[in-house]
């Protein structure tokens, strides 16, 4: 049944890590709506969900995460040309890395123990779902990723960090926040998946340190291989069709399907059921 269940919540982790619906809401309501337990599954299956979803960013953009590593040396050794443009993203992203670092150390467990609930899920779940309605009705989003300024890296990296809040969306909130600074969707959404390679990366990191201290069982290490294996090909795919389905359509769907899942999960809340 472990097995069953690390299939299933590696294919939810895989897609809701890249669309904009939350994956730790999903996990979330998974566990309230199917009497699954995410963290029962063990601490190789988290590691193995940001591991796998880490591969499908760097495997979909390998080409420009090679860019920006060449780009490195440059930057230590002169100033920045303008027409650097490997060496300019990496300083956006630079820039928009440092508030989900300093949320991150700071307030992480605080949101663990006390905001990771399905209340708190509902509630942005719709909240975030009226925000795209909103940026979508408002925003003149008509400008590629070579408009962001370091202020805008920034502000994409507060949302991200909000992102640690359940139910918010990092990738939800990020593309929502460059189209509200002019971004075109797909731009926002491009520069939101290279943004968090260093974030997924922290957490793999931060969650696998225990891991190797404390080694892993056969049947932890087949769980490992599952959830990231399953989590990374999915993610992979969803990364290449979000980003086409962003060229010609808006994030209304999203918005709805947030909405309605809201709706759903506090019915049965209410219910008495979970």
């Amino acid at each position: 049944m472990a097995y069953f269940q690390a299939v299933v919540l590696g294919i939810v982790q895989g897609l809701t890590e890249f669309l904009p619906v939350s994956s730790s809401a999903h996990l979330i309501l998974a566990r309230v709506l199917l009497g699954w337990d995410a963290a029962g599954l063990g601490l190789a299956f988290d590691v193995a969900c940001h591991v796998g979803t880490l591969g499908a960013v760097v495997a979909y953009f390998r080409a420009d995460l090679v860019a920006l590593a060449a780009a490195v040396p440059g930057l230590l050794r002169r100033p920045l040309r303008p027409a650097d443009a490997a060496g300019r993203r990496l300083q956006l992203i630079a820039a928009g890395t440092v508030p989900v670092v300093i949320v991150g150390v700071l307030f992480a467990d605080a949101i663990e123990e006390t905001l990771r609930t399905p209340w708190v899920t509902v509630v942005t779940l719709v909240a975030v779902a009226i925000l795209f309605l909103v940026v979508e009705r408002a925003a003149r989003a008509t400008r590629g990723e070579d408009a962001l300024t370091p202020a805008a890296a920034l502000a994409i990296g507060v949302a991200q960090a909000a992102a640690l809040i359940p139910g918010v969306s990092r990738s939800g909130a990020t593309i929502t926040t460059g189209m509200f600074l002019g971004i075109r969707r797909e731009a926002a959404a491009r520069f939101s998946f290279l943004l968090g390679v260093p974030a997924i990366l922290a957490a793999a990191v931060h969650e696998g340190l225990p891991l190797l201290a404390t080694g892993v069982g056969r049947e932890q290490a087949w769980l490992f291989v599952i959830g990231s294996v399953v989590s990374g090909l999915v993610g992979y795919v969803t990364i290449k069709y979000f980003l086409r389905y962003l060229v010609s359509h808006t994030l209304a769907p999203f918005a709805w399907y947030r909405i309605a899942l809201a709706a759903v999960t506090a019915g049965w809340l209410l219910s008495g059921r979970s």
